[in-house]
């Protein structure tokens, strides 16, 4: 017997990606000179625009400094669409900006320490791999960066025609005997259209076989492929027009890919776009530093955490801890109150704690925002374990 989970990421050129990228970008640039800013910034692409929206407070000497038109080119130029054949690239696309000042309703909430709106935020963690993430979603980012790094390399890339869109899905396969294997892997990547004189067949053909050489074998360990594990490499046949030409972006629209897969709940708050006073942020990465921490310490192989906050309100008002009947015989209500004093969980406690006010978020923007081996992703510090086996045993 068996269950299969499937999850799946996308690279940095995915319409969506490169909004919230521009979002994060325009937050980073804002705390770069006010480290106080508060930002809720939304982006949308598609053929040749971007347009750039919502709420922002922060000094009339920042404000002065920022060009906002600026940041999108940019970002937009660092994932690759450099290239008037995409229909979409930083040179020549139109760019309009129409945010403005923070509702004052929403701002004496959070001058005062509160949370910037309700919600429930939700952090995970397990034991099924180095980074403490699900399988699924590991192999999955794993793929797509792959993608990436192979387009990057210099004139020496086994794959030159490859463009900046791409995804990839990977279904895993858990057996009862506790073994674990790839069942199915879907990578689609757009690339170049077909030489002259090479029929389309033949050249999806080479783009497939290149694919599971350069792309699938260098980043998915051999022990979980098997004989049976099933590959569809570019399954539509074709994939050349892609990126805001070939759909729409908007902020926001990979939640799922930038949390845990599916493996794990979500409260719904996206995250690129928002300085740390909102909670879908902050306090998603509090929930995730947490359950990481949880594991790390061998009190439990896999951690569930929920927070959840009131707008306003500074205290959440709820924490959660289900580590699914996998910790070494603690209660999980015994968590729970163990965590409410290992950290302020406030979201000025949280911000202090996780050093959240500086301009780091546009790398989280792509390839998720956990599991990731960088300083600046303090959310992944395990540095809380022997205070918690201290104050549980």
């Amino acid at each position: 017997m068996y269950k299969l989970f499937t999850s799946e990421s996308v690279t940095e050129g995915h319409p969506d990606k490169i909004c919230d990228q521009i979002s994060d970008a325009v937050l980073d640039e804002h705390l770069k000179y006010d480290s106080n800013s508060r930002v809720a910034c939304e982006t949308y692409v598609t053929t040749g625009l971007v347009v750039i929206g919502g709420e922002v407070t922060t000094t009339d000497n920042a404000r002065s400094k920022i060009d906002v038109a600026k940041v999108a080119r940019n970002v937009i130029d660092k994932i690759g669409y450099n290239d008037s054949r995409y229909k979409f690239d930083a040179e020549s696309c139109g760019v309009i900006n129409v945010m403005h000042t923070q509702s004052p309703d929403i701002s004496r909430g959070v001058e005062t320490g509160g949370a910037g709106d309700q919600g429930m935020m939700f952090g995970y963690a397990c034991d099924q791999t180095d980074e403490l993430m699900p399988l699924p979603i590991a192999l999955a980012h794993r793929l797509t960066r792959r993608l990436a790094e192979v387009r990057r390399m210099s004139s020496n890339s086994p794959m030159p025609y490859l463009r900046p869109d791409g995804k990839s899905q990977v279904t895993v396969e858990y057996h009862e005997n506790g073994r674990i294997s790839v069942h199915t892997i879907v990578v689609s990547t757009q690339h170049d259209p077909e030489p002259h004189g090479t029929s389309e067949k033949t050249w999806q053909e080479k783009i497939a076989a290149d694919v599971r050489k350069h792309v699938i074998e260098r980043v998915i360990p051999e022990k979980f492929l098997t004989k049976d594990t099933r590959y569809h490499i570019n399954p539509t046949g074709r994939f050349e027009i892609g990126g805001p030409h070939g759909d729409t972006g908007l902020t926001g629209r990979k939640i799922i890919v930038d949390t845990y897969g599916g493996y794990a709940p979500h409260g719904g708050g996206a995250f690129s776009g928002k300085d740390p006073s909102k909670v879908d942020r902050s306090a998603a990465y509090a929930a995730r530093y947490l359950a990481k921490n949880i594991v790390a310490a061998g009190l439990a192989k896999e951690c569930m955490i929920q927070l959840a906050y009131a707008i306003g309100v500074a205290e959440p008002v709820s924490v959660l801890v289900d580590t699914k009947g996998t910790s070494d015989g603690i209660s999980d209500s015994k968590l729970s109150e163990v965590l409410r004093k290992s950290m302020d969980l406030t979201p000025g406690g949280i911000t202090k704690h996780l050093n959240l006010r500086r301009p780091i978020f546009e790398k989280t923007a792509a390839y998720g925002h956990f599991g990731r081996d960088d300083d600046d992703f303090t959310w992944e510090k395990l540095d809380l374990v022997e205070k918690l086996k201290s104050q549980v045993h």
